[in-house]
């Protein structure tokens, strides 16, 4: 395996622990125990996907999370000591794709970093297939698969590719409403469960970045206790 996979975590037993997991599955790994050394390695290598602890010594993980998100897409896991619903909806509104509650277990962690990475590899390798480009324009919403960018009233969006398949998917269903569940299962390809908060908080990312107004989107609308629509 060529992927790159970036640790950062301050407490060195658990940097380490997933470390050798992670290393005997083939993966090149760099580890640290700071956010700012972190950032410098971004900057200089291809990452493939990180790992970020939420409490760090220098900047929070949710801060160095938004701070890649600037520039790269990524999938980001969250390593958090908390339980709130609250901390984990705000790992995902700042552009993190999954994220797991310590105590973990490091198979399970392994676990996701390949799901993580097969539906990133998935996604780049079938638009990169692609031959003729698929786009849809819903008043001045504009979405490319074949190129991957989105602009609105001519304005480019920088979207991660979970938030861009989310997006893909309402279009392509323009005018028909998508339950949480379906949206769940399609894009990130697992079974949904009860409770989970994980689309509503990419919605909410995605509402952000397009600066919808919270109580009368323009086009991704909630249909409450059914899901979501385009019209």
């Amino acid at each position: 395996m060529s992927e790159k996979i970036l640790i950062v975590d301050d407490e060195c037993a658990i940097a380490d622990l997933v470390e050798v997991y992670l290393k005997n599955e083939g993966y090149q790994v760099f580890k640290f125990y700071n956010a700012e050394e972190a950032l410098n390695c971004v900057e200089k290598e291809t990452v493939s996907l990180a790992i970020l602890d939420v409490m760090l010594p220098d900047m929070d993980g949710f801060t160095l999370c938004q701070k890649i998100r600037e520039k790269y897409l990524f999938p980001i896991i969250m390593l958090t000591a908390r339980v709130e619903d609250m901390d984990k909806i705000t790992g995902l509104t700042l552009g993190a794709d999954d994220y797991i509650t310590k105590p973990f277990n490091p198979l399970e962690l392994t676990a996701r970093v390949k799901t993580q990475l097969r539906r990133y590899t998935r996604y780049n390798t079938s638009m990169q297939a692609m031959k003729e480009p698929e786009e849809i324009d819903i008043r001045g919403l504009q979405i490319s698969r074949s190129s991957h960018k989105c602009r609105l009233n001519e304005k480019e969006l920088t979207l991660t590719p979970m938030e861009f398949d989310i997006l893909w998917y309402l279009c392509e269903r323009k005018g028909i409403v998508v339950s949480s569940e379906e949206l769940f299962e399609a894009v990130w390809g697992e079974k949904y469960l009860d409770n989970n908060n994980t689309v509503m908080a990419h919605i909410a990312r995605l509402r952000e970045k397009m600066q919808e107004p919270a109580r009368r989107p323009r086009y991704i609308k909630t249909v409450w206790g059914v899901g979501y629509t385009i019209e």
